[in-house]
């Protein structure tokens, strides 16, 4: 994303680019290279969980469950789900561990596993926004001491037009950088966010799904003369 930033064309008189900039001022823009990282790094972690613990088809899984609760063979079922460590099958688990007791035992077994796995599912998707924010402020912070820090060098005396004109072009151009750098953590942030959000928002809607398809099959479908 930000490769454009670091090939900036040459400014008269020495650095360019990004790179330039971190070395005239590098403060404000270390900071957000730190913030980038913990960003890359959470949007990893969590496209890592939400792909690997959640890649259980929700809806083939249970029609294997379903064959086997209404053949009877109910620890045949629990064991399929002890076949991977996936909040999918530990839901469906924590129902059909209560299968032989009454609704309202498998109804609190079944809320209690999903009120622990939803959390989960948007674990740190929100701090996203935040960082969002913070990569902004930081950007623009650079920007305005960078701008105060050129007219200060631009003020001083004994140097000529020429040198105030190149050092005022390149100070704008740096402090710039800072806004851009910011702007730049910014939008992968929210673009991160909407993706992510919108997956775990997928997610707990199957998880509800799957929570009122093992409850029906286990108080109503199963029921003697219920067929």
């Amino acid at each position: 994303m930000f490769v454009s930033l670091l090939s900036g064309a040459p400014a008269s008189g020495g650095n360019s680019g990004l790179m330039g900039a971190f070395k005239e001022n590098p403060t404000f823009l270390s900071i957000n290279l730190v913030v980038s990282a913990v960003v890359i790094a959470v949007i990893i972690e969590r496209a890592a969980f939400q792909l690997g613990k959640y890649r259980v088809n929700s809806k083939e899984f249970f029609a294997q469950i379903k064959k086997l609760v209404t053949a009877g063979n109910i620890d045949r079922a629990i064991k399929l789900c002890d076949a991977g460590d996936y909040p999918t099958l530990q839901l469906v688990k924590a129902g059909l561990t209560h299968a032989n007791k009454g609704p309202d035992e498998i109804d609190a077994a079944m809320s209690e596993k999903i009120g622990e796995l939803k959390p989960a599912v948007e674990k740190r998707v929100g701090s996203l926004w935040s960082l969002a924010n913070i990569a902004t402020l930081i950007g623009l912070l650079g920007t305005v001491f960078g701008l105060i820090h050129t007219f200060g060098a631009v003020a001083s005396p004994g140097l000529s037009a020429g040198d105030k004109q190149r050092i005022l072009a390149n100070g704008i151009a740096e402090a710039m950088y800072n806004t851009a750098f910011g702007l730049g953590i910014a939008v992968m942030c929210m673009i991160a966010h909407l993706i992510l959000h919108q997956r775990a928002k997928n997610i707990q809607h199957d998880l509800d799904a799957t929570q009122e398809r093992i409850f029906n099959l286990l108080t109503i479908q199963t029921r003697p003369g219920s067929y």
